[in-house]
């Protein structure tokens, strides 16, 4: 079943606070608390909503640096790269992208030295013909 309008909505406060109550979440959206329950109950059902999580504030999650990495592969090297990528704890997400990079992967270093060394480790995976790196410097809006 495709998402309404109410569903979208619905699902932007609870990406905003997912400990919010059923009372608070129809108050905001303007319908009854079990117009909330039921449309919550079903996008859970329906795989639409997988979870419910804790966001740490940045100086919570520990302190550090991040950094989004774009990652050319040689032509059937995708397993492995992906393989030894998902051996790195520093690893936050591994996107499989269009356009002048095969992945993008977030990296969380606890340092500017980590990030670096992690630099040096993803390029000498064999299959890794380059990387581009952006570091983080402020995040603006995080709706993860």
């Amino acid at each position: 079943m495709p998402l309404d309008t109410l569903d979208r909505r619905l699902l932007a406060l609870l990406q905003a606070n997912a400990r919010a109550s059923a009372t608070e979440l129809a108050r905001a959206l303007g319908v009854a608390r079990s117009t909330v329950l039921a449309r919550q109950a079903r996008l859970e059902r329906q795989g639409v909503i997988v979870g419910y999580t804790v966001r740490l504030a940045q100086a919570e999650a520990g302190a550090g640096v991040q950094a989004y990495v774009g990652i050319s592969t040689a032509p059937k090297a995708a397993a492995l790269v992906t393989q030894r990528l998902a051996a790195l704890p520093e690893l936050r997400q591994l996107c499989s992208v269009s356009g002048e990079f095969d992945y993008l992967a977030l990296l969380h270093a606890e340092s500017p030295a980590r990030l670096d060394a992690l630099l040096d480790e993803i390029g000498a995976i064999d299959g890794v013909l380059r990387t581009t790196t952006a570091v983080v410097l402020a995040r603006r809006i995080d709706r993860t």
